[in-house]
């Protein structure tokens, strides 16, 4: 008699999970969810009552390869504290504070242990953003991922004042470029870095690191919400962008108008020690770091001139350096 755990589906094991995660759950709770966990979707109240019209702001993003780093040196308690600040900061970048996430875990075989540390990170970024964990997903596949072996994904759902909508039209040449700090890779560029570091030993201390070089690795995709939004509600950022994958310039284009285009100054902060350690174990080119890599600017931020030393004192805790500004395109 074929029962489904014999296929390598463990329903104990995700009604177990799910029992031990209910009152961490429960704590990212905010005054907008109506229903408690368990039902099949969850509810947020839409009544916006500080806006005149409320536009709801939505984005879904993963982790990529830096969960097969986190898979590798058994550390499973930050790549969800990645996944939900990653999606944090893409609809901050539009204007919108957050509202709710949901998440989706996808494993081979059902770790309860490990999922708990994945899920409890994405419950702890949950609580430091002000966002609920309205609902979410666990999977157990077999036949799709090898045992030890599983992905993560999110969605976010925010809010922004119509007349707040952060989409660059108002970007024009000589506004300034403000870059805030990263704290390391972010989510993007581990397919690089892995393979320029394949033959390194990721779990020695490296002094000039003040970690080992996976710990360096693993850092915690910043989120820049707590510090950002009070600058956005006084109208002081003309555009946003999100260093992700595409490096600084390829993501500052997402943002800028036509007839606008970005100058950077390179030379305007010291790029951390763990690009450059990347970059001299695969021979990478400079250009091609510039490409893929954040380069230790996590966000960009575009400033009329006339706001930039109140943005800058703002922001003075996320080491703001002014690394360029807008010019007519040629």
């Amino acid at each position: 008699m074929l029962t489904y755990r014999d296929a390598g589906v463990n329903i104990d094991a995700a009604e177990e999970l799910l029992r031990r995660l209910k009152p961490l759950i429960r704590s990212t709770f905010t005054p907008g969810v109506l229903a408690d966990i368990g039902h099949f979707g969850g509810f947020f109240d839409a009544r916006f009552s500080d806006y005149e019209h409320p536009v709801l702001v939505a984005s879904t993003d993963g982790v990529g390869t830096k969960v097969k780093l986190a898979i590798r040196l058994r550390i499973h308690s930050t790549v969800g504290q990645d996944l939900v600040n990653h999606c944090v900061n893409d609809i901050l970048s539009c204007g919108a504070r957050p509202l709710f996430f949901l998440d989706y875990f996808a494993c081979g075989r059902l770790d309860i242990s490990v999922a708990e540390q994945v899920i409890g990170g994405i419950i702890t970024a949950c609580r430091s953003n002000g966002c609920a964990l309205l609902g979410g997903e666990t999977a157990e596949m077999p036949s799709v991922y090898a045992p030890g072996e599983y992905d993560l994904a999110g969605t976010i759902v925010g809010v922004v004042e119509h007349s707040h909508i952060l989409d660059g039209r108002s970007i024009q040449p000589g506004d300034t470029l403000i870059g805030l700090a990263s704290t390391g890779l972010h989510t993007n560029g581990y397919s690089l870095a892995m393979a320029a570091l394949r033959d390194h030993d990721l779990e020695t201390y490296v002094p000039e690191l003040g970690s080992s070089l996976g710990e360096a690795l693993l850092a915690v995709h910043r989120s820049y919400a707590a510090m950002l939004l009070p600058v956005l509600q006084r109208g002081l950022v003309k555009g946003i962008a999100h260093v992700t994958g595409g490096g600084i310039l390829g993501n500052l284009q997402r943002i800028l108008p036509r007839g606008v285009t970005a100058e950077i100054a390179w030379d305007a902060w010291q790029v951390p020690l763990l690009f450059r350690y990347i970059q001299h174990a695969g021979a990478i080119p400079e250009e091609e770091m510039r490409r893929v890599f954040n380069l230790g600017i996590g966000m960009v931020l575009v400033v009329a001139p006339e706001h930039v030393s109140e943005v800058m004192a703002l922001c003075a805790e996320e080491s703001p350096v002014v690394i360029g500004e807008t010019r007519r395109a040629s």
